[in-house]
């Protein structure tokens, strides 16, 4: 399924400013993120996402992660389930994807295990989530990588933070503030590039 996964992007995407790179030079030596995800590497560095056709080829690959993520759950859901409406690359859809026995064979087994096991169904996320980052490698390249779940997981994979976990309600307490704080500020940077909008909680108002 990794093999499809990447020759459906390479097939469905024209990229110039992003280049797909092998798992090896994408990869952080600490942390192992991003675990073998399909990653490019930003021809231009820093000065590129300045560049308007960066952003077109940043959204081409979220496009193809979700014509991918629907076919793929059409067919889990669906023997033989025709082609999800409204996708972004028929073409490859088609040829690259519903022809494609190891793609229809991993489908078949999600779908075997989801009758006889309700808590595996009931784990799998039928919808599109996505976690799409940007990040420096170890040569200091940027690189754009993206796969379904979301962006907090990316960030906690991306630090390492979920390598060890250990229960600590009293350490927890004592870095919360100072945590929030920085999530506070950056959710105020949000808000100011009009980015989004503060919901207001218990803890904190909107603004």
């Amino acid at each position: 399924m990794r093999d499809v996964y990447r020759e459906f992007f390479d097939s469905a995407l024209e990229l110039k400013v992003l280049k797909p790179i092998s798992s090896d030079e994408s990869g952080i030596k600490l942390t192992g993120y991003p675990q073998g995800l399909p990653c490019w590497e930003i021809r231009g560095g820093g000065a590129a996402l300045k560049n308007i056709r960066f952003w077109h080829e940043y959204d081409a690959i979220l496009e193809g992660f979700i014509d991918f993520y629907r076919t793929f759950f059409s067919q889990v859901s669906t023997r033989n389930a025709p082609m999800p409406r409204d996708v972004y690359y028929p073409e490859q859809v088609e040829s690259m994807l519903l022809f494609n026995n190891d793609f229809l064979a991993t489908a078949k087994r999600v779908r075997d295990r989801c009758i006889v096991d309700a808590k595996y169904a009931n784990s799998v996320r039928w919808q599109p989530a996505f976690k799409q980052l940007i990040y420096r490698n170890e040569a200091g390249k940027l690189i754009v990588t993206i796969s379904q779940n979301s962006i907090g997981n990316a960030i906690t994979e991306l630090l390492g933070v979920v390598v060890k976990r250990v229960p600590d309600a009293e350490a927890y307490e004592k870095a919360e503030p100072a945590l929030l704080e920085r999530l506070l500020e950056v959710r105020r940077r949000l808000i100011e590039a009009d980015l989004g909008s503060g919901i207001a909680t218990d803890y904190w108002p909107a603004e």
